[in-house]
């Protein structure tokens, strides 16, 4: 991404739960609170935060959490979705809530819905910045976000590789980002308990999208498939041909919401109050250098 392009009109949405599962996971447990609390994630993600907005600079920027875990409307869908998954620990849970504390104490947007999940935030304030004529760079390791990246969009792992543009993504994934819900649909999503298509693996599912470009026309030209040259293709076609209506409920269950119900999409961000901050960082138990950092980026 060149300095043009991270000037203040592009719009920064941040998939926060990538982020503070980094922390989680990577930081030192020793770190606590004044309560003597774990608060490693924390102290990450408040790191994270502050290299983020440093670099970028962002007016338009929005954090989303996730809160739907076991109540999303995907799961009323399909009561198996997302169910392979273990809760959060405690000490997780209440860290998330000082991640979200923290972002608004900078002056940053907080979005998170008990029924939708952090990517129909991002979805919804994607669709209407868009509209607006703003170009978007998403924040996240997720490939699922990949698939509301326009050609003047940007997919930002952040920390972990470079700003990646349409056409990067589909050098990185094999194919476009306007594919992503066919591809799940077809090869399926262990993480998120997405079926998809029993036997129809990654590199199945590029080979039949790159040649068929889209589900709906797989799914009406699927006696093709067995004359394709790739191994397994008329084992292939059968399986197409007996979980066709699977193969729809998965895009349908990966399909990122466009209009969930936010009631304020004001992402501006804000210069605040430092004090509830400094209330905040001596709660931590912070020390100097990261309180000097987020006195900064408050302020800007």
């Amino acid at each position: 991404m060149t300095e043009q392009e991270t000037q203040k009109s592009t719009v920064f949405l941040i998939d926060s739960s990538v982020f503070v599962f980094r922390s989680y996971y990577s930081m030192s447990t020793d770190l606590v609170d004044v309560n003597g609390d774990p608060n490693h994630a924390v102290y990450g993600f408040a790191r994270f935060l502050v290299r983020f907005i440093k670099q970028t600079q962002a007016k338009y920027i929005a954090t989303a959490f996730d809160e739907s875990l076991t109540t999303s409307f995907r799961n009323e869908i399909y009561p198996p979705y997302k169910a392979n998954r273990e809760p959060a620990p405690e000490d997780l849970k209440q860290q998330f809530k000082h991640c979200q504390q923290l972002a608004k104490l900078l002056g940053i947007a907080v979005f998170a819905d008990d029924s939708y999940e952090a990517d129909d935030l991002i979805g919804t304030l994607h669709n209407s910045y868009a509209a607006k004529g703003h170009n978007i760079c998403v924040v996240s390791a997720d490939k699922d976000l990949a698939q509301l990246i326009r050609p003047t969009d940007w997919w930002w792992d952040y920390g972990k590789s470079k700003p990646l543009n349409y056409q990067g993504l589909t050098e990185k994934f094999g194919i476009r980002p306007d594919q992503v819900c066919d591809f799940l649909a077809l090869a399926g999503d262990q993480v998120d308990n997405i079926p998809g298509v029993k036997g129809v693996g990654i590199k199945t599912a590029q080979i039949l999208l790159n040649h068929f470009n889209d589900l709906d026309t797989l799914l009406a030209r699927y006696r093709e498939i067995e004359y394709l040259s790739f191994r397994g293709a008329k084992s292939c076609m059968k399986k197409i041909r007996e979980h066709q209506e699977l193969a729809k409920l998965s895009r349908l269950l990966s399909k990122i919401v466009l209009d969930a119900p936010i009631e304020n999409d004001d992402i501006i961000k804000s210069r605040v109050s430092p004090e509830p901050l400094i209330k905040f960082i001596e709660t931590m138990n912070f020390g100097p250098m990261i309180r000097r950092e987020l006195l900064e980026v408050a302020a800007i």
